[in-house]
Protein backbone atom coordinates (compact mmCIF):
# COMPACT_ATOMS: atom_id res chain seq x y z
CA UNK A 1 0.00 0.00 0.00
CA UNK A 2 3.11 2.42 0.26
CA UNK A 3 4.31 1.44 -3.23
CA UNK A 4 4.04 4.57 -5.70
CA UNK A 5 4.83 4.03 -9.27
CA UNK A 6 5.04 7.80 -10.17
CA UNK A 7 8.22 7.39 -8.41
CA UNK A 8 9.61 5.01 -10.78
CA UNK A 9 7.92 5.70 -13.80
CA UNK A 10 9.84 5.29 -17.30
CA UNK A 11 12.63 3.48 -15.73
CA UNK A 12 14.95 0.57 -17.32
CA UNK A 13 11.90 -1.39 -15.96
CA UNK A 14 9.34 0.06 -17.42
CA UNK A 15 11.24 0.36 -20.69
CA UNK A 16 11.77 -3.34 -20.56
CA UNK A 17 8.61 -4.48 -19.66
CA UNK A 18 6.20 -2.30 -21.62
CA UNK A 19 8.14 -2.69 -24.84
CA UNK A 20 7.33 -6.07 -24.66
CA UNK A 21 3.89 -6.12 -23.17
CA UNK A 22 2.77 -3.47 -26.20
CA UNK A 23 4.39 -5.97 -28.82
CA UNK A 24 2.58 -9.28 -27.15
CA UNK A 25 -0.79 -7.09 -27.41
CA UNK A 26 0.13 -6.37 -31.25
CA UNK A 27 0.90 -10.01 -32.32
CA UNK A 28 -2.86 -11.10 -30.10
CA UNK A 29 -4.10 -8.33 -32.22
CA UNK A 30 -3.09 -10.20 -35.82
CA UNK A 31 -6.34 -11.78 -35.33
CA UNK A 32 -9.53 -9.89 -35.73
CA UNK A 33 -10.88 -11.77 -32.67
CA UNK A 34 -11.12 -9.31 -29.78
CA UNK A 35 -9.02 -9.59 -26.45
CA UNK A 36 -9.36 -8.66 -22.76
CA UNK A 37 -6.61 -6.90 -21.18
CA UNK A 38 -6.63 -7.60 -17.73
CA UNK A 39 -3.75 -5.58 -15.22
CA UNK A 40 -3.01 -6.47 -11.50
CA UNK A 41 -1.79 -3.52 -10.46
CA UNK A 42 -2.36 -0.70 -12.29
CA UNK A 43 -0.93 2.22 -10.82
CA UNK A 44 -2.41 6.04 -12.71
CA UNK A 45 -1.88 5.02 -16.28
CA UNK A 46 -0.11 8.61 -17.08
CA UNK A 47 2.82 10.17 -15.28
CA UNK A 48 4.59 13.17 -15.16
CA UNK A 49 8.32 13.26 -15.18
CA UNK A 50 8.56 17.11 -14.32
CA UNK A 51 6.80 16.17 -11.15
CA UNK A 52 7.72 16.26 -7.62
CA UNK A 53 7.65 12.00 -7.74
CA UNK A 54 9.87 11.77 -10.53
CA UNK A 55 12.40 14.50 -10.19
CA UNK A 56 13.12 13.17 -6.95
CA UNK A 57 14.74 9.69 -8.01
CA UNK A 58 15.31 10.89 -11.84
CA UNK A 59 15.06 6.93 -12.68
CA UNK A 60 13.77 8.04 -16.23
CA UNK A 61 16.71 9.68 -17.26
CA UNK A 62 18.35 6.00 -17.45
CA UNK A 63 15.14 4.20 -18.87
CA UNK A 64 12.99 6.33 -21.12
CA UNK A 65 15.11 9.36 -21.73
CA UNK A 66 18.23 7.31 -23.37
CA UNK A 67 15.71 5.83 -26.08
CA UNK A 68 14.10 9.45 -26.53
CA UNK A 69 14.84 10.67 -30.43
CA UNK A 70 17.18 8.48 -31.34
CA UNK A 71 17.31 7.22 -34.89
CA UNK A 72 18.25 3.46 -34.33
CA UNK A 73 15.59 1.94 -32.29
CA UNK A 74 14.97 -2.00 -32.93
CA UNK A 75 11.26 -1.66 -34.36
CA UNK A 76 9.71 -3.35 -31.19
CA UNK A 77 11.14 -0.22 -29.33
CA UNK A 78 10.39 2.01 -32.06
CA UNK A 79 6.71 1.07 -31.84
CA UNK A 80 6.73 1.30 -28.35
CA UNK A 81 8.62 5.08 -28.21
CA UNK A 82 6.11 6.45 -30.99
CA UNK A 83 3.44 5.32 -28.38
CA UNK A 84 4.90 7.02 -25.55
CA UNK A 85 5.46 10.01 -27.91
CA UNK A 86 1.89 10.28 -28.58
CA UNK A 87 1.56 11.88 -25.03
CA UNK A 88 4.32 14.82 -25.67
CA UNK A 89 3.56 15.95 -29.03
CA UNK A 90 5.60 18.50 -28.47
CA UNK A 91 8.61 16.28 -29.26
CA UNK A 92 10.04 17.00 -25.35
CA UNK A 93 9.63 13.88 -22.82
CA UNK A 94 7.48 14.92 -20.22
CA UNK A 95 4.38 12.50 -20.03
CA UNK A 96 4.89 8.56 -19.38
CA UNK A 97 2.22 6.45 -19.91
CA UNK A 98 1.92 3.30 -17.87
CA UNK A 99 0.82 -0.14 -18.78
CA UNK A 100 -2.93 0.77 -19.03
CA UNK A 101 -2.88 3.79 -21.34
CA UNK A 102 -0.17 2.18 -23.30
CA UNK A 103 -2.82 -0.93 -24.08
CA UNK A 104 -5.95 1.96 -24.04
CA UNK A 105 -3.62 3.14 -27.28
CA UNK A 106 -3.95 0.35 -28.74
CA UNK A 107 -7.28 -1.57 -28.44
CA UNK A 108 -9.67 -1.78 -31.38
CA UNK A 109 -12.95 -1.22 -30.70
CA UNK A 110 -13.51 -5.02 -30.18
CA UNK A 111 -10.89 -5.38 -27.24
CA UNK A 112 -11.76 -3.91 -23.54
CA UNK A 113 -9.81 -3.46 -20.51
CA UNK A 114 -9.79 -4.60 -16.96
CA UNK A 115 -8.24 -2.54 -14.49
CA UNK A 116 -6.88 -3.08 -10.96
CA UNK A 117 -5.54 -0.68 -8.59
CA UNK A 118 -5.59 -1.09 -4.61
CA UNK A 119 -4.01 2.22 -3.38
CA UNK A 120 -7.26 4.56 -2.69
CA UNK A 121 -5.92 7.41 -4.16
CA UNK A 122 -4.24 5.55 -7.19
CA UNK A 123 -7.55 4.03 -7.98
CA UNK A 124 -9.49 7.29 -7.96
CA UNK A 125 -7.02 8.78 -10.15
CA UNK A 126 -6.98 5.86 -12.61
CA UNK A 127 -11.25 5.13 -12.62
CA UNK A 128 -11.40 9.18 -13.51
CA UNK A 129 -8.70 8.53 -16.00
CA UNK A 130 -10.70 6.53 -18.27
CA UNK A 131 -14.69 7.64 -16.95
CA UNK A 132 -15.55 8.53 -20.25
CA UNK A 133 -14.01 4.89 -22.10
CA UNK A 134 -16.79 2.59 -21.62
CA UNK A 135 -14.51 -0.33 -22.89
CA UNK A 136 -12.40 0.38 -19.64
CA UNK A 137 -13.55 -1.25 -16.24
CA UNK A 138 -11.43 -0.10 -13.43
CA UNK A 139 -11.79 -2.04 -9.84
CA UNK A 140 -9.98 -0.63 -6.55
CA UNK A 141 -8.97 -4.25 -4.80
CA UNK A 142 -6.26 -6.76 -4.66
CA UNK A 143 -4.05 -7.38 -7.78
CA UNK A 144 -4.04 -11.48 -7.37
CA UNK A 145 -7.76 -11.93 -6.91
CA UNK A 146 -8.04 -10.79 -10.77
CA UNK A 147 -8.06 -13.98 -12.20
CA UNK A 148 -10.19 -15.92 -9.69
CA UNK A 149 -12.82 -12.62 -10.06
CA UNK A 150 -12.47 -11.82 -13.74
CA UNK A 151 -11.32 -15.28 -15.74
CA UNK A 152 -12.58 -16.90 -17.94
CA UNK A 153 -13.51 -13.60 -20.36
CA UNK A 154 -16.09 -13.37 -22.96
CA UNK A 155 -13.97 -12.87 -25.43
CA UNK A 156 -12.04 -16.04 -25.06
CA UNK A 157 -8.13 -14.54 -25.27
CA UNK A 158 -6.41 -12.62 -22.79
CA UNK A 159 -4.08 -10.89 -21.58
CA UNK A 160 -2.72 -10.72 -17.83
CA UNK A 161 0.17 -8.37 -16.66
CA UNK A 162 0.45 -9.39 -13.20
CA UNK A 163 2.90 -6.64 -11.76
CA UNK A 164 2.88 -6.06 -8.21
CA UNK A 165 5.31 -3.95 -6.19
CA UNK A 166 7.00 -6.70 -4.27
CA UNK A 167 6.93 -4.80 -1.10
CA UNK A 168 6.19 -8.47 0.95
CA UNK A 169 7.96 -11.60 1.44
CA UNK A 170 5.70 -14.04 0.11
CA UNK A 171 4.82 -11.75 -3.28
CA UNK A 172 6.56 -14.66 -5.33
CA UNK A 173 4.50 -17.31 -4.00
CA UNK A 174 1.45 -15.39 -4.18
CA UNK A 175 2.56 -14.43 -8.05
CA UNK A 176 3.01 -18.52 -8.90
CA UNK A 177 -0.64 -19.09 -6.91
CA UNK A 178 -2.63 -16.85 -9.11
CA UNK A 179 -0.92 -17.80 -12.28
CA UNK A 180 -2.08 -21.04 -11.39
CA UNK A 181 -5.43 -19.94 -10.67
CA UNK A 182 -5.91 -17.72 -13.96
CA UNK A 183 -4.22 -21.37 -16.11
CA UNK A 184 -6.68 -23.37 -14.39
CA UNK A 185 -9.90 -20.67 -15.29
CA UNK A 186 -8.48 -20.29 -18.60
CA UNK A 187 -5.98 -22.34 -20.11
CA UNK A 188 -5.22 -19.96 -23.16
CA UNK A 189 -4.85 -16.91 -21.25
CA UNK A 190 -1.31 -14.96 -21.88
CA UNK A 191 0.45 -14.46 -19.06
CA UNK A 192 3.50 -11.41 -18.04
CA UNK A 193 4.43 -11.82 -14.74
CA UNK A 194 6.86 -8.65 -13.96
CA UNK A 195 9.46 -9.71 -10.82
CA UNK A 196 13.13 -7.73 -9.59
CA UNK A 197 16.12 -9.32 -10.00
CA UNK A 198 17.83 -8.26 -6.34
CA UNK A 199 18.22 -12.01 -4.99
CA UNK A 200 18.99 -14.37 -7.15
CA UNK A 201 18.55 -17.17 -4.19
CA UNK A 202 15.21 -16.46 -3.51
CA UNK A 203 14.75 -16.08 -7.67
CA UNK A 204 16.51 -19.69 -7.98
CA UNK A 205 14.25 -21.08 -5.98
CA UNK A 206 11.10 -19.64 -7.67
CA UNK A 207 12.36 -20.76 -10.65
CA UNK A 208 12.47 -24.44 -9.77
CA UNK A 209 8.94 -24.01 -8.22
CA UNK A 210 7.80 -22.59 -11.95
CA UNK A 211 9.31 -25.36 -13.57
CA UNK A 212 7.27 -28.43 -11.69
CA UNK A 213 3.75 -25.70 -11.43
CA UNK A 214 2.05 -27.66 -14.02
CA UNK A 215 1.74 -24.19 -15.98
CA UNK A 216 2.03 -24.20 -19.81
CA UNK A 217 4.68 -23.10 -21.69
CA UNK A 218 6.67 -20.38 -19.77
CA UNK A 219 9.43 -18.14 -21.27
CA UNK A 220 12.40 -16.37 -19.03
CA UNK A 221 13.41 -13.37 -19.77
CA UNK A 222 16.06 -10.74 -18.29
CA UNK A 223 17.40 -7.50 -18.70
CA UNK A 224 19.92 -6.66 -16.41
CA UNK A 225 21.18 -2.93 -16.25
CA UNK A 226 23.90 -3.45 -13.69
CA UNK A 227 26.00 -7.18 -12.33
CA UNK A 228 23.82 -9.21 -10.59
CA UNK A 229 25.43 -8.96 -7.52
CA UNK A 230 25.85 -5.61 -7.73
CA UNK A 231 24.28 -4.12 -3.87
CA UNK A 232 22.77 -0.73 -5.46
CA UNK A 233 19.49 -2.03 -5.06
CA UNK A 234 17.39 -2.72 -8.62
CA UNK A 235 19.73 -4.60 -10.67
CA UNK A 236 17.62 -5.74 -13.47
CA UNK A 237 13.75 -6.90 -14.05
CA UNK A 238 12.61 -10.16 -15.67
CA UNK A 239 9.44 -11.26 -17.28
CA UNK A 240 8.25 -14.51 -16.88
CA UNK A 241 5.56 -15.06 -19.91
CA UNK A 242 3.13 -17.66 -20.21
CA UNK A 243 1.81 -18.78 -23.31
CA UNK A 244 3.42 -16.18 -25.64
CA UNK A 245 2.88 -14.89 -28.68
CA UNK A 246 5.07 -16.44 -31.34
CA UNK A 247 7.40 -15.02 -32.85
CA UNK A 248 8.02 -13.57 -29.83
CA UNK A 249 11.26 -14.95 -28.62
CA UNK A 250 12.47 -14.30 -32.50
CA UNK A 251 12.10 -10.94 -31.88
CA UNK A 252 13.70 -10.87 -28.62
CA UNK A 253 16.74 -12.66 -29.96
CA UNK A 254 17.88 -8.88 -31.62
CA UNK A 255 15.91 -6.80 -29.14
CA UNK A 256 17.53 -7.91 -25.82
CA UNK A 257 21.10 -7.16 -26.47
CA UNK A 258 20.38 -3.74 -28.07
CA UNK A 259 18.32 -3.42 -24.92
CA UNK A 260 20.97 -4.56 -22.48
CA UNK A 261 23.85 -2.26 -24.09
CA UNK A 262 21.82 0.58 -24.34
CA UNK A 263 20.57 1.02 -21.05
CA UNK A 264 23.80 -0.47 -18.94
CA UNK A 265 24.32 1.65 -16.10
CA UNK A 266 27.31 0.09 -14.87
CA UNK A 267 29.89 -1.84 -16.53
CA UNK A 268 27.60 -3.48 -19.55
CA UNK A 269 24.16 -4.86 -19.38
CA UNK A 270 23.45 -8.53 -19.14
CA UNK A 271 20.43 -10.68 -20.31
CA UNK A 272 19.11 -13.75 -20.68
CA UNK A 273 15.98 -15.72 -22.09
CA UNK A 274 14.90 -19.25 -21.68
CA UNK A 275 11.98 -21.69 -21.46
CA UNK A 276 11.36 -22.91 -17.95
CA UNK A 277 8.52 -25.07 -19.41
CA UNK A 278 7.36 -26.72 -22.54
CA UNK A 279 9.86 -24.78 -25.15
CA UNK A 280 7.68 -24.75 -28.87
Amino acid sequence: MNYRHSYHAGNHADVFKHAILLRMAQLLQRKDAPFCYLDSHAGTALYDLHGEAAGKTGEYLDGIARLWGRDDLPEMIQDYCQVVARHNPDGDLRYYPGSPQLIADTLRPQDRMILSELHPEDAAILSAHFSGAPEVAVHQRDGYELAKAFLPVAEKRALWLLDPPFEKADDLARCLKAMQIGIQRMRQTVIALWYPIKDERLLRDFYRQVASSGLPKVLRVELNVRPADNSMGLNGSGLLLVNPPWPLWEELEVVLPWLADTLAQSGSGGFRMDWLVGAP
